[in-house]
C-alpha cells in the first residue's frame, strides 16, 4: 500500500551513508537524556519537601506537571515530525527540554521547580521521533534491532535514574540533578545536530489545533484524576468529574478526528488489528510493569524491624535497579532479532510471561537481597522484550510518514497504563500499616506485586489476541520447473 502523503516516497533499503554507529548513537544519548530525567527527581522528593517547607501533595506536581506535559508533546511533535522533518523537531524539542532543565537546576522555589518540570516534558518527543529516523535512514535489516535498543533505553533511564541522584544529592544537593541532566541533553543536541541527517519521507499537511486541544485536555484530565486519586480520594467528586471530562473530550476527540481529511492522529490507523492490540497491550503493560520501578526501591528501603526490608540508604535502594537495567540492555536487540527473524507477536507474548514470572518472585521471595536482584534480572528481560517489540508491531504496521504519530500514540497509553498502575499500587502499599508505626505493612507490597503479575497475564492474553502467528509461516518451497513434453519425435 503507498501513502499518497509521502511526498518522496519509502525510505531506500539502506542509508547514503556508510556507517550507522555514529547516527545510533546520537539517537540514544538523546532518548537516554529524558528517560533519565523522567526518575531522577523520584529520591529527592524527600529533600525537595523540605527544603521548599510544602506538602506533599504539592510535592507530587514535581513528577505530575513533567507527566502530562510530555503526553501531550509525544503525540503533538511526533506528528508534527512527521509533517516538518523529524531531524528538525528532534533538535528543537531537545533544546526547549534543555531550557526547562536548566531553568529547574537554578530553581529557588516550589512553584518554578514545578514550571520547569512542565518545560522539561516536550523532551518526550525523542522517542516517537527516534524510530522514525531509525525507519527512514537505517538500512533495513538493522531497524528492529535498532528500535529495540532505543526502546529499551526508556527503560534503562528509568532505572539508572533511581540510582544517581542518590551520591548527587548526598555530596552536592539536589540542584546538581538537574545540572548533571543537562550536560547529557546538550551532548543528544550536538550529536543529532552533527550526524543526523534530515529525513527524506514527509507526510505535509496542517496542524490540527482543534484536536490537539481536544487530545490535549482529555488526557490532562485523566492523568490528574490518576496522579491525584490517592490524596483527593478515588471516590472524590473532583477525582469522577475529571474522569468523566476525559471520557468525554477522548470520544468527542476521537468523533471529530475521524471527520478531518488531515487529523492530528488518524484514528484508521486504530482500527488496524495489529495497531489497535498493541495500543490495548502497552496499557496494560504499563499497568503491570512501572509499579517495580518505584516499589523495588522503597521496599528494600524499608528498615528490617518491620519485619522485611533491608534498610538500605537511597543509594543502596537504587542498586536494586541495577540488574534490570543491565539484562533490559541485552534483552531489547535480542527481541529485535527473534522478530525479525519469525515476527514481533512472539517477543511480545514472552515478555508478558517472563514479566509475571519477575512479579512472582518479587510477590513470593522478597525477604532476601539476592532474590530481589534476580527478580529485578528476570523482569528486566520482560520490559526489554516488551519495549522493543511493541515499537517495531507498530512502526511495521503503518506507513513510514505516520510513524511519529502512530508510536507517540503508543508511548502515551503505555504512560497512562503505568500512571495509574503506580497510582493503584502506591495506595495497596499504604492501606495497612505496622502496627504503631507508619511503615507499610509487608502484606501491601505483597498485594501490588501480585496485581501486576495478574496484569501481565491479562496483558498476555491481549497480545496472543493480535492478528498473525506466533511465528512466521515458512516460505513455500520453490517446485522445480518440469521439463516440456517434445511434440515431435
Amino acid at each position: 500500500m503507498t501513502d499518497s502523503k509521502t511526498t518522496q516516497g519509502s525510505p531506500p533499503a539502506a542509508p547514503a551513508a556508510p556507517g550507522v554507529a555514529a547516527p545510533f548513537t546520537a539517537l540514544l544519548i538523546a532518548v537516554l537524556s529524558f528517560s533519565l530525567m523522567q526518575t531522577m527527581v523520584v529520591p529527592a522528593l524527600p529533600d525537595l519537601q523540605r527544603e521548599f517547607d510544602t506538602s506533599t501533595t504539592v510535592v507530587s506536581w514535581v513528577l505530575s506537571a513533567f507527566l502530562l506535559t510530555s503526553s501531550v508533546a509525544t503525540a503533538l511533535l511526533g506528528r508534527v515530525g512527521d509533517m516538518f522533518g523529524k531531524r528538525r523537531v528532534l533538535i528543537a524539542s531537545l533544546t526547549v527540554f534543555a531550557l526547562g532543565t536548566l531553568l529547574a537546576a537554578v530553581s529557588n522555589s516550589i512553584g518554578m521547580l514545578i514550571a520547569a518540570r512542565a518545560v522539561q516534558g516536550v523532551g518526550s518527543a525523542a522517542f516517537p521521533l527516534a524510530f522514525g529516523i531509525v525507519r527512514d535512514q537505517f538500512p533495513r535489516e538493522r531497524v528492529p534491532v535498532a528500535i529495540g535498543l532505543i526502546s529499551s533505553t526508556f527503560g534503562i533511564g528509568f532505572g539508572v535514574g533511581l540510582v544517581i541522584p542518590g551520591p548527587l544529592v548526598d555530596a552536592l544537593g539536589w540542584h546538581w540533578i538537574f545540572w548533571a541532566g543537562l550536560v547529557v541533553i546538550v551532548l543528544g543536541i550536538l550529536a543529532v545536530a552533527a550526524f543526523i541527517k534530515e529525513s527524506p519521507v514527509r507526510s505535509p499537511g496542517r496542524i490540527d489545533w482543534t484536536g490537539v486541544v481536544l487530545l490535549s485536555a482529555g488526557v490532562v484530565a485523566l492523568l490528574i484524576a490518576i496522579s491525584q486519586g490517592k490524596s483527593w480520594g478515588w471516590g472524590s467528586g473532583g477525582v469522577i468529574g475529571l474522569f468523566v471530562a476525559a471520557v468525554v473530550l477522548l470520544a468527542v476527540f476521537v468523533a471529530v478526528e475521524s471527520r478531518l481529511r488531515e487529523p492530528l492522529v488518524d484514528i484508521r490507523l486504530l482500527r488496524r488489528p495489529a495497531v489497535a492490540t498493541s495500543h490495548v497491550t502497552a496499557l496494560i503493560i504499563g499497568f503491570g510493569m512501572y509499579g517495580a520501578f518505584t516499589l523495588v526501591p522503597l521496599l528494600a528501603q524499608t528498615p528490617p524491624q518491620a519485619g522485611y526490608g533491608f534498610g538500605a540508604s537511597v543509594t543502596e535502594a537504587g542498586l536494586f535497579m541495577v540488574p534490570m537495567a543491565v539484562t533490559m540492555l541485552f534483552a531489547s536487540p535480542l527481541a529485535g532479532r527473534i522478530g525479525a527473524a519469525v515476527g514481533f507477536k512472539l517477543p511480545l507474548v514472552l515478555a508478558c510471561l517472563i514479566g509475571v514470572l519477575g512479579f512472582v518472585v518479587y510477590a513470593g521471595a522478597h525477604d532476601e537481597k539476592w532474590t530481589m536482584y534476580t527478580g529485578s534480572a528476570v523482569l528486566g528481560i520482560g520490559v526489554g522484550f516488551a519495549f522493543a517489540a511493541l515499537a517495531n508491531l507498530v512502526v511495521s504496521a503503518v506507513e513510514p510518514s505516520q510513524t511519529g504519530e502512530a508510536t507517540g500514540i503508543n508511548t502515551i497509553m503505555r504512560t497512562i497504563g503505568g500512571s495509574l498502575g503506580a497510582q493503584i499500587a502506591a495506595s495497596l502499599v499504604a492501606s495497612d500499616t505496622v502496627p504503631g508505626t507508619s511503615i507499610p505493612a509487608e502484606s501491601g507490597y505483597t498485594t501490588a506485586f501480585t496485581m501486576s503479575a495478574i496484569a501481565l497475564g491479562v496483558a498476555t492474553l491481549a497480545a496472543l489476541a493480535g492478528p498473525g502467528r506466533l511465528r512466521k509461516a515458512p516460505a513455500p518451497a520453490k517446485t522445480p520447473a518440469r521439463p516440456s513434453r517434445s511434440t515431435t519425435a
